[in-house]
């Protein structure tokens, strides 16, 4: 994690890739975010199964 602002939380891999989380405790994350996220940290969706 590289920097936080408020519940949303920037990841950065040190080969370039980064990735906006919003932490929102135990709150189930909507399919569109989940898809979002994954898309963005460049891994397969396989990967999270």
């Amino acid at each position: 994690m590289i920097s936080q602002k408020g519940s949303h939380q920037k990841w950065h891999h040190p080969d370039g890739r980064q990735v906006i989380v919003a932490g929102h405790g135990s709150k189930p994350i909507p399919p569109g975010t989940l898809k979002a996220i994954i898309q963005g940290s460049g891994l397969d969706a396989d990967d999270f199964r």
